[in-house]
């Protein structure tokens, strides 16, 4: 048996995620309470039900405290469990609330779900959340769905569930530091100082997955050199993250617009990783870039 649990910031897109593990052949439960957990799954093992995804929030505010236990009793049995938490800024998450116009499910109720005759605010609200979904957050894959687009992060859920449960899982992800550092990252590399193909005419419509920016950024001795020292890093850190038992590892490499120079570390670096972890890479930017045309 293979089950996900979805977690994290309500209106971070918890019900996306969702989505896309039904359309990947999981059976979705939403808002299980934790205590219902472990009679939820031996009811669906004896119905040999092989892909399940669960999602908890701070709906059961009372009783997330309980949830690592379960988890790793879960895992005890030989049972794979994945949990991802998806981020979202405090602005974000306002601003979101402000479109959809719904109430946050902590702006009239105490964590215990008792009622107040005053109504918290929303900033206020979403700040409590995250305070109490800190236990859940530490062990978890974290996804920021800040900036993303709703098919972006069906594509990054689905590539985290396609990965082995019992591994370090390496994910190289590049982005567009004019655009936000991305709050999922483990560790962050500035790669802004290198040389720049953007002004270069033939080649400031490309990206850093294309031939002729590979090769121009192939000749720059300090791009051999940047890649070297995160290489370096990573492997000297890497066994002993595993070794703590962490699940994933998330490496953001940020340029100045997020098309040449981090795209082409990021995909030089998965595939030197490639051959000794499970490896996964994300273009944030190209990536949203790819589903406007998709669609248009």
């Amino acid at each position: 048996m293979e089950i996900v649990l979805i977690t994290g910031m309500s209106g971070s897109g918890k019900s996306v995620a969702l989505n896309a593990l039904e359309d990947a052949g999981f059976y979705c439960v939403d808002n299980l309470p934790p205590e219902l957990l472990l009679p939820f799954i031996e009811l669906e093992q004896q119905h040999r039900a092989l892909r399940v995804a669960i999602a908890m929030d701070v709906r059961s505010a009372t009783s997330l405290h309980l949830v690592p236990e379960l988890l790793r009793t879960l895992r005890e049995q030989g049972i794979a469990v994945k949990s991802l938490y998806l981020e979202s800024t405090t602005g974000t998450l306002v601003r979101r609330y402000s479109e959809t116009r719904r109430k946050h499910p902590l702006s009239q109720s105490e964590p215990d779900g008792s009622a107040k005759d005053f109504r918290r605010a929303l900033v206020d609200a979403i700040e409590l959340e995250r305070d109490l979904l800190t236990g859940l957050r530490e062990n978890a894959h974290l996804i920021d769905t800040s900036i993303i687009r709703p098919s972006q992060l069906q594509g990054y859920v689905k590539s985290v569930i396609s990965s082995p449960a019992e591994q370090l899982t390496l994910v190289f992800e590049s982005f567009a530091f004019k655009r936000g550092v991305p709050g999922d990252a483990d560790y962050v590399f500035d790669v802004r100082m290198l040389p720049n193909p953007h002004y270069d005419p033939d080649l400031k419509a490309l990206t850093g997955r294309d031939e002729p920016v590979a090769r121009f950024l192939e000749t720059q001795p300090d791009v051999g050199r940047m890649h070297r020292h995160i290489a370096s890093f990573l492997n000297e850190w890497l066994p002993l993250m595993a070794a703590d038992h962490r699940s994933y590892v998330t490496v953001a490499i940020g340029c100045t617009g997020g098309q040449h120079r981090s795209v082409y570390l990021v995909e030089q670096l998965a595939a030197e990783f490639g051959d000794k972890w499970v490896t996964l890479k994300r273009h944030r930017e190209l990536d949203a870039l790819d589903k406007v045309l998709q669609s248009s």
